[in-house]
Formats: structure tokens, C-alpha cells, sequence
């Protein structure tokens, strides 16, 4: 027999109280922030009682932490892991954000909670250090002389992008992309050109001393 749960007005649910609370946090969070979104609310929303969201998470704090944690796990995967791209191609793409992206969650998540050892936090440093990783080694694969310090700036520019387009209420992501292409070719040497012999930048060789 399936096993039923009373939701907050005395309706019987069914399995996946966790998910509908995950989903909940995923809604309310970004939509009107951390701070402002009480238990209550979120209960209401996800249709479960607080006894059983208090079940599934022991704090608000653990499910701000998972909220995090579930909203991009495999870290930009439709950029990173995309084969039909080059890999300059992919550190380009990294910036085609719609002009109705929001403020990044874990950029939003640290600057609500003034909290530095706070799990969500730590979850959040956590998950930018990966995201600079991911570039830095795409950056590798496309031939970047520090492919670390170019993971560094184009992760900077992500982030400066995603607040700017906040403040502002204008996508920025168009500018960011065209700085980043300029950030990128400067990091990778250009090929020098060869000669038949295949010998880059040499002069030609006289025949009979003339």
C-alpha cells in the first residue's frame, strides 16, 4: 500500500514530500530570496505539514544547502561537456545566458546569509572554485599559456555579468562574451606561420649563393 502523509490542510499526499519541498525552496528562494521565505510559506507551497518538512531536513539551514546543491551538481554540463563544440567554443558559450537570467543562486545564497561557515556558503565557495576549475582546464584543452589565471577571469566576468544584469535589469551576458573572446585570444599564441619546409618563420634558403 502506497504510504500517505497529511499535507498543512489535512489532505493525504503521497510519496515525494522531499522533491516538493526541494521544489518549493528552488521557487521561493530565487523568486523573493532566503531571508524573506518562511517555513511556513515553503510548507504551504510544497502542500506538506512542518512536521514533515522537519523530517526531511532538520533545518532551514540544511535545506538552503541542498537547495544549492541539487540546482547545478554537474557544474554547467551543457557547456563543459558538450563534444560538438572546440574547446574555444566552449569557453565562449559559458557566457550564452537568456536576457532573463537571474542572479546566481550561489552568488545570491552567500550575500544573503553574511554567514562564511554557513553549509550553504561553504557550498557555494565550493561550487565557484569548480566552476573556475572547469574553465581552466577547458582553457588547457584550447591551448591557453595559464589556462589557471584565464579560468580566474572568465569566472570574474561570469559573475560580474550575472550581478550586473541584476542591477541594472539588463542582460549583460553579450558585452561579457565579447570582452571574454578578447580575454581568450590574447591567452592562446597564435600559430607562427611555415614555410614549405615546414620550418616556422624562416627566411628562404638561396640557391647556387644567390
Amino acid at each position: 500500500m502506497t504510504e500517505l502523509e497529511m499535507g498543512p490542510l489535512g489532505r493525504r499526499r503521497g510519496r515525494g514530500a522531499r522533491e516538493r519541498i526541494l521544489g518549493a525552496s528552488q521557487q521561493l528562494f530565487r523568486d523573493q530570496g532566503i531571508n524573506r521565505t518562511g517555513m511556513d510559506q515553503l510548507c504551504a507551497v510544497a502542500q506538506v505539514s512542518k512536521r514533515t518538512a522537519y523530517q526531511h531536513f532538520t533545518s532551514k539551514d540544511e535545506l538552503v544547502a541542498e537547495y544549492l546543491r541539487r540546482f547545478d551538481p554537474d557544474v554547467m554540463p551543457g557547456v563543459f561537456d558538450r563534444t560538438d563544440l572546440t574547446p574555444r567554443e566552449r569557453l565562449i558559450a559559458a557566457f550564452d545566458m537568456p536576457p532573463s537570467t537571474p542572479l546566481c543562486p550561489y552568488i545570491a545564497a552567500a550575500v544573503e546569509l553574511h554567514d562564511p561557515e554557513h553549509p550553504a556558503s561553504q557550498y557555494a565557495r565550493d561550487y565557484k572554485t569548480a566552476v573556475a576549475a572547469r574553465l581552466a582546464e577547458t582553457a588547457r584543452e584550447a591551448g591557453a599559456t595559464d589556462p589557471e589565471q584565464l579560468g580566474e577571469q572568465l569566472a570574474l566576468l561570469l559573475d560580474g555579468a550575472s550581478a550586473r544584469t541584476r542591477v541594472l535589469n539588463s542582460e549583460s551576458f553579450t558585452t561579457a562574451a565579447a570582452i571574454a573572446a578578447v580575454l581568450i585570444d590574447s591567452a592562446i599564441p597564435t600559430p607562427q606561420p611555415s614555410d614549405d619546409h615546414g620550418a616556422p618563420g624562416s627566411a628562404p634558403v638561396p640557391v647556387d649563393g644567390r
